[in-house]
């Protein structure tokens, strides 16, 4: 045997043990999606204008910190809508001090006065559209982080337009939790509580207290389930928020085992923690999480060392849930379910039985056309079809690719292919053999004859699913996986593998006349 064909024989047999070690066993190498296995697909718009909202108002509170610094007493600085600060005087010749301390922030620009003490400023356009651009790519992230502690194997999370994500979850059992986690604002809060009754009995009656609102605490009685809210009256000046935060997690109480969060601030969220509870010792301080309050105890004295609890009737799993959200960071803006759909795992078995059907009864359909019509010769383009398809699914194996429906008819349209390659050579050595030549001269003929053809159709496939892996979604995605790993994989075994069996089959004796 020439040495040349030895080292051909080698490698497809290196080919072949690495492909059987990187396809099996395959619902251990390969994910199926959403489509296949069931799960959840979602569609969220953030409301960005939320953003500017909150950008907004805490600018105000910012404003508001630097005239008192200023020496500017009795002003009223207030949002006014999205995006506009309303500042009145009290008194209207230190209208040049404001002008000063506005100096500072170059974002808010004049929006006209109503009179000698009220002044009006806004957000300036520019800044406004770099919020709700940012609101947006900042959720996809925030939501991406909490997706990935959840657990969901090969997550689709990418933006759809100016201000929608959409979220595939495959095998999520859960879908009620899951969109708890996903949805989540997550804004976490410390604000001091009104202790006067007085104040909180007219909150409650309907009357407006200025600087203050009413929030409830939900209480769950673990016995019978029963759940009261009780309302607290909470100035609104937010004292710290969750922005602070580096690290959350569950921990299990040691005098009732009841599992709670502990909350980690960053050095500048310690220092302000300890101070907001040095001079507030005696109070309480509520932990406020998208407008719930989860707690408020009394501030028995500073606490210094940047750490904090959440507690309330949490089970493990919310508590989890809870720590999750806060590691992985509030939305900027709320979200909003545009579309949810959830696939049963009935229907993700019909589709993978329907599609193995479709894709066995093609691949039989075409290896009964090659036997009858190249007769031994298809035999071997068999076998080359064969260790396309283990390639393949080595491939998804290794890169734990997900499959899908889309990517079954990839796998489909990845035979038709490799049939395709085998015609164009059977077929170039027809013609050469009948001219006249000998079998292994007609054989080298059509194998180069046939390259040229083979890799143009092959590369200009290629990049097509190149070009929809990169603009497509998850399913398009998954279609152009499969097929441009099958296109790679036949370049290989149409090709290469091919010419060395009928190299190996020349080699061990003569043959005068080629079944093809």
């Amino acid at each position: 045997m020439r040495k040349d064909l030895r080292w051909k024989l080698a490698v497809i047999a290196i080919v072949i043990g690495a492909s059987l070690w990187f396809a099996f066993p395959l619902d251990k190498r390969i994910n199926l999606g959403l489509d296949l296995q069931g799960g959840m697909h979602l569609v969220l718009e953030v409301e960005a204008e939320k953003a500017v909202e909150s950008i907004t108002e805490r600018l105000a509170n910012e404003v508001s910190e630097a005239l008192r610094k200023a020496g500017v007493t009795g002003a009223d600085v207030r949002k006014v809508g999205q995006e506009q600060v309303v500042i009145t005087l009290a008194d209207a010749a230190r209208a040049k001090t404001l002008a000063e301390v506005m100096q500072a922030f170059p974002t808010l620009v004049p929006a006209g006065t109503k009179s000698s003490a009220e002044y009006s400023y806004k957000l300036d356009d520019q800044r406004v559209r770099r919020i709700m651009e940012s609101a947006v790519d900042q959720a996809l992230e925030t939501i991406r982080n909490r997706v990935d502690q959840f657990g969901v194997a090969e997550p689709t999370i990418q933006r759809q337009g100016t201000r929608n994500i959409v979220v595939e979850l495959p095998g999520v059992r859960d879908p009620e939790r899951a969109i708890q986690l996903i949805g989540r604002t997550a804004r976490l809060e410390f604000r001091l509580v009104e202790e006067e009754q007085k104040r909180l009995d007219e909150a409650l009656k309907g009357r407006v207290i200025e600087g203050a609102e009413v929030l409830y605490e939900r209480k769950v009685n673990k016995q019978t389930g029963e759940i009261t809210r009780i309302p607290y009256l909470l100035k609104k000046q937010v004292l710290l928020t969750g922005d602070a935060l580096t690290n959350a997690e569950v921990r299990i109480g040691s005098q009732f085992n009841e599992p709670y969060v502990s909350i980690e601030f960053d050095r500048e969220g310690a220092r302000l923690f300890e101070r907001i509870t040095a001079e507030n010792v005696g109070k309480r301080l509520a932990i406020v999480l998208d407008d719930t309050i989860y707690s408020a105890p009394v501030i028995r004295e500073r606490i210094a060392g940047g750490q904090a609890q959440i507690t309330g009737s949490f089970t493990v799993e919310e508590a989890r849930d809870l720590a999750i959200v806060l590691r992985a960071g509030a939305l900027p803006a709320p979200v909003r379910i545009e579309e949810n759909r959830t696939v049963g795992p009935s229907l993700g078995q019909d589709s993978v039985r329907q599609g193995l059907i479709a894709g066995l009864i093609g691949s039989i359909l075409v290896v009964l056309f090659m036997l009858a019509y190249y007769r031994l010769s298809g035999s071997v383009a068999t076998f080359a079809l064969v260790l396309n398809i283990l390639m393949l699914f080595a491939g998804l194996g290794y890169f734990h690719a997900t499959l899908t429906l889309p990517g079954i008819a990839g796998i489909v349209l990845t035979l038709g292919m490799a049939v395709d390659a085998n015609v164009l050579i059977f077929e170039r050595i027809r013609e050469e053999l009948r001219v006249g030549k000998p079998p292994r001269a007609a054989i080298d003929a059509g194998f180069a004859r046939a390259w040229s053809a083979i890799l143009d159709g092959n590369v200009t496939t290629l990049i097509a699913a190149a070009m929809l892996f990169q603009f497509g979604t998850g399913p398009i995605k998954g279609f152009a996986v499969t097929l441009s790993l099958g296109l790679i994989a036949n370049l290989f075994t149409a090709v290469f593998v091919c010419k060395v069996i009928f190299e190996s089959a020349l080699a061990f004796r003569p043959i005068q006349r080629l079944s093809i």
